[in-house]
């Protein structure tokens, strides 16, 4: 049976790798952290969200960046110091505006695909992640948003996706719990929520069950790839693991796949490929319900505030994750106390909740600079990518990996 080696145990990984198990190869799991989902998949804002499918590739994206560049609240921000990645790719997005119509038609169909079959898994395993089928609620303030609003709807219903608007009478009755005034929103009915970190696991945990390998705490170093398989040379992650008497360990594998976030760019390059994948940071909040009031003053339905570009999922009955923000500032993790500021502040502004008890997180997203995910082949025959999910890594994961399968199954039988 054919080794496949996957690098990455982040949503996407770990996802290809349960699907390749299930088409019966031999599979091996490599990542840099102790455990699966310690990075962008730990934290995320929640949605499963066929609704949020639109690409950024707009004209109107480009001129709300230029005036949010001197507010430091802004919804998105860029580091305006010199970087030819960060430059170049910004180049590639303005090129990805003529296709952003087919482009986010493509991905809400992905989307309802992926969703279908995110479910499924997640039965037919047994995954308890806080699952919340009650659609997403998108609210907007003013006319003119919601006019925007109606133009970008009309594709995603283009897509498959069923989407239809609601008056301000209707998002009070549909979420009791939001204070504001709004001037209307639409409404996704089938979209859902839940804990991204606990699906990761226990998917892995369901992996594992068939036969999958997880190698945890280590770096590939180096990576080639020619006609006959590829190789890694592994390296400890963190210098405690390691000894002076350790030597590289050496995987070789019939073929490998790379599903490794913001690291796929770094991998591509020593396989020889091209896959500008730039990081951009999101950040969160997750606040704990720990009294009765807050715990009813929380909202259920998933939202999504268009002026804020902020979402919202509720985790259980004592958890509300609070997510947004878009910072351009390359491979820089730091969190930020004035970005996490907003998000509390937006929670005290929309509902009775005690914010005493925050927790907050910052990840990097993979985002391709057309907002497309890159299912391909490499340039080696043994080399496969899937990568660059951006935003919706969690919403797409289950479709691209079973085109990421099939893809495989072609070069590759098992």
């Amino acid at each position: 049976m054919p080794h496949i080696l996957v690098l990455g145990a982040g949503i996407t990984g770990v996802t290809t790798a349960y699907t390749l198990a299930e088409l019966g190869y031999s599979v091996t799991v490599i990542d840099r952290h102790r455990y699966a989902a310690m990075e962008t998949s730990f934290a995320n804002g929640g949605q499963l969200s066929a609704c949020n499918a639109e690409v950024w590739n707009s004209t109107a994206t480009i001129l709300k960046g230029l005036k949010w560049m001197l507010r430091r609240d802004a919804p998105l921000l860029l580091n305006p110091a010199p970087s030819w990645h960060k430059y170049s790719w910004l180049g590639e997005f303005v090129g990805g505006i003529a296709h952003h119509r087919e482009n986010t038609i493509e991905t809400v169909r992905l989307a309802i695909a992926a969703r279908a079959r995110m479910f499924e898994i997640a039965e037919r395993e047994g995954i308890d992640f806080d699952l919340e089928k009650r659609g997403i609620l998108h609210f907007y303030h003013d006319a003119e948003s919601f006019s925007a609003a109606v133009r970008g709807n009309t594709l995603l219903t283009a897509g498959g996706l069923e989407r239809y608007a609601v008056t301000p009478e209707e998002i009070t009755a549909m979420e009791p719990a939001l204070q504001g005034r709004y001037h209307g929103g639409f409404y996704t009915p089938s979209d859902a929520t839940g804990d991204i970190h606990k699906f990761t696991r226990g998917l892995a945990d369901a992996c594992r069950k068939r036969g999958v390998t997880f190698h945890h705490g280590v770096i590939a170093e180096t990576l080639r790839a020619d006609a006959g398989g590829v190789r890694a040379i592994l390296r400890a992650a963190d210098p405690l693991d390691a000894t002076p008497s350790d030597t590289p360990e050496t995987i070789e594998a019939d073929a490998l796949v790379v599903c490794a976030g913001v690291g796929s760019r770094d991998a591509a390059g020593q396989l020889g490929d091209r896959i500008n994948v730039y990081p951009v940071k999101g950040y969160s909040i997750t606040v704990h319900l720990d009294d009765e009031a807050s715990v009813a003053g929380a909202p259920w339905v998933s939202l999504l505030d268009e002026s804020a570009k902020i979402v919202t999922s509720r985790l259980g009955a004592s958890r509300f994750r609070v997510a947004g923000t878009a910072e351009f500032n390359g491979y820089n993790r730091d969190i930020r106390a004035d970005r996490v500021e907003p998000l509390v502040q937006w929670v005290r502004r929309n509902f009775r909740i005690d914010t005493s008890r925050v927790v907050s997180w910052a990840g990097l997203r993979p985002m391709m600079p057309d907002m497309m995910p890159r299912v391909m082949r490499g340039r080696a025959p043994r080399v496969f990518y899937n990568t660059g999910h951006g935003h919706l890594g969690w919403t797409l994961s289950a479709a691209t990996s079973a085109s990421l399968g099939a893809l495989v199954s072609q070069h590759l039988p098992a």
